[in-house]
């Protein structure tokens, strides 16, 4: 049995005004398209739920026994409709969420403001950094992660694919050259972030490239290695969430566009 609510609450009009067209206009439903959904309703339940005449319109013996079981499913749906709204008003407390500086910046800060017009009880703790903060120590309720999970007891679930890519402005490559193989990494500015010393990259063959790096600066702000790649400073590492609009655009070239990052290797220490 298949039949919308709408035609429900149509139907409950119509028995108490006694005329179908006149039911159908409050519903913003023509005349025509009114006795199409009764019809429809009438067939889904296999019974004749309306006596119709040219002057008026009066319920079976049928329709009395459905007219009332109609009143209670839309006084249940409306309860439920009721007691979800009245649960969303009632979410209160401290929501405490973490997440890398430059996903929170593009990603969480610019919805905050509609999301607590929504939950006008809620209190929103947002820790941005770039450092991994451990969620159980510091009370998180809410963290977004990029890259492998370890084994956790901690409920997980995947948002998105975000390949981490090579990029440099036009403006780097038409002064230093274009690399072709990842060894060539070797003899440009590349802006490493955090303690990286080399880089590891996967081919779409399978073969996997580690190559020492090194360049003019090293930062621990993701934000920061994005804006030095498109003043044209060097090559940097970057998730594809945080360079595809510059990609798209033609501000960022992909550099090795056949390799994507494996892994960073890192100073000791």
């Amino acid at each position: 049995m298949d039949f919308d609510l709408s035609s429900l609450r149509l139907f409950v009009r119509v028995a108490a005004v006694g005329a179908i067209g006149k039911a159908g206009a409050e519903f913003g439903f023509s005349s025509t398209n009114s006795s199409q959904r009764l019809q429809i309703l009438e067939s889904e339940l296999q019974v004749k739920l309306l006596n119709r005449t040219t002057r008026a319109v009066s319920l079976t013996p049928d329709g009395e026994v459905f007219l009332e079981h109609a009143k209670r499913i839309l006084e249940d749906v409306e309860e439920a409709q009721t007691a979800l709204s009245y649960n969303a008003k009632l979410m209160q407390g401290t929501l405490r969420v973490t997440a890398s500086a430059s996903f929170g910046r593009t990603h969480i800060v610019p919805f905050v403001p509609e999301f607590l017009s929504l939950y006008p009880h809620v209190t929103l703790d947002l820790n941005l950094t770039d450092t991994v903060v451990d969620i159980v120590e510091h009370g998180i309720d809410l963290a977004f992660r990029m890259g492998e999970l370890e084994p956790s007891s901690l409920l997980a679930q995947k948002i998105d694919d975000n390949p981490f890519l090579l990029v440099a402005s036009p403006d780097y490559l038409e002064r230093a050259g274009i690399p072709k193989v990842p060894e060539d990494l070797v003899q440009h500015a590349c802006l490493l972030f955090g303690k990286a010393t080399s880089w590891q990259l996967i081919g779409d063959d399978g073969s996997i490239h580690t190559v020492p790096v090194s360049g003019p600066v090293t930062v621990n702000l993701g934000d920061a290695v994005g804006e030095w790649v498109l003043s044209g400073l060097g090559i940097g590492m970057s998730a594809y969430w945080h360079s595809g609009p510059d990609l798209r655009a033609g501000r960022l070239v992909q550099v090795l566009p056949g390799y994507r990052q494996w892994r960073c290797g890192r100073r000791g220490g």
